[in-house]
């Protein structure tokens, strides 16, 4: 777990470095083809970091202080007051819970052992931009969910979800110099659809 956040870590900041804009000078630029191609890999790569903390924190032999401590880094993936759906099979309703609540609420399924995995990653939303000058652009995954009890399977079922991604222009400070860089956050996880 620790090198994949590590290589995850360093990926990011390799691209970072590679949507940097530069020193600031007054000047509101579009985001580039290569440019683009740089924002959209790394909103794939965040997607992908959520799938693999979804599993960890849903898995059973989780310890409880590294399933709080990987919750803590899925919640830096998010835009603040983000959503994620929750559907069942046994119900029409989808429920929707900010993000703590729903790591929070799969950690405590009732369940022995839980399996989830994520596939099928890909954007069905170019990024469009929006009159504030942010990018929004959406994501579509799908989420095979297994819930079983010693050998008995208790529960599955496969959900395909729609995750909007937020792209906007941010400033940081690096060696007294400021600079802009486009930053990628996560938003609101919608289902749209469930199946057996």
């Amino acid at each position: 777990m620790k090198n994949t956040i590590i290589k995850s870590t360093f990926f990011i900041a390799i691209l970072f470095s590679v949507i940097s804009m530069g020193s600031v000078n007054g000047q509101s630029k579009d985001i580039s083809p290569s440019r683009k191609q740089a924002i959209d890999s790394l909103a794939l790569e965040k997607v992908r970091d959520l799938s693999k903390y979804i599993a960890i924190i849903g898995d059973k032999k989780t310890q409880y202080t590294e399933a709080n401590r990987v919750m803590d880094r899925a919640e830096e993936l998010f835009a603040p007051g983000s959503e994620m759906g929750v559907s069942s099979l046994t119900s029409n309703q989808v429920e929707y819970y900010v993000v703590r609540k729903y790591f929070e609420r799969l950690m405590a399924l009732n369940y022995e052992k839980v399996k989830i995995e994520w596939y099928n990653i890909h954007y069905i939303s170019d990024l469009e931009k929006q009159p504030d000058g942010k990018y929004v652009g959406v994501v579509t995954v799908y989420q095979k969910f297994e819930g079983s009890n010693g050998d008995e399977m208790v529960y599955k079922d496969t959900t395909k979800k729609d995750i909007t991604i937020y792209v906007e222009k941010k400033q940081t400070q690096i060696a007294g110099k400021v600079i802009e860089f486009w930053d990628v956050m996560l938003g609101d996880i919608k289902v749209t659809e469930t199946t057996a």
